[in-house]
């Protein structure tokens, strides 16, 4: 039997924002809380459980910017709207502006932001 690989969620974290330390948290107890519940005794009644079955997935917190590539699947997620690209990196007006912006300046990207993002490797950053 084959065995499913874990979904990665991906926080882009920044330690001293009060909001991203609570997605965090919030992170580790619902990835704890899913692994306690795919592990329980098969012989107990889990009815009433799944119906509200979270599914296991490992945790990737960093504090590194998003690659180009990252951030492109992050703002294609949140759309093009007026101002999303904005909401994603500080004064990005477009996407192509959030990537020059990103590039310029890292700390532009605003944190905390979770997805369910490909891992790339550190070597790969643009």
């Amino acid at each position: 039997m084959q065995h499913k690989s874990l979904d990665v969620i991906t926080l882009f974290h920044k330690a001293s924002s009060p909001a991203s330390i609570r997605a965090q948290t919030l992170l580790k107890q619902i990835s704890a809380h899913a692994s306690e519940s795919a592990t329980e005794d098969q012989a107990t009644d889990h009815t009433q459980q799944n119906k509200f079955q979270r599914t296991e997935f490992e945790l990737n917190v960093t504090e590194d910017p998003p690659t180009s590539d990252q951030l492109r699947t992050i703002l294609e997620y949140v759309g093009s709207g007026a101002g999303r690209a904005g909401q994603i990196v500080e004064g990005a007006t477009s996407e192509a502006d959030a990537v020059t912006k990103l590039k310029e300046n890292p700390d532009s990207f605003q944190r905390p932001v979770v997805g369910l993002l490909p891992r790339f490797d550190t070597c790969c950053n643009q």
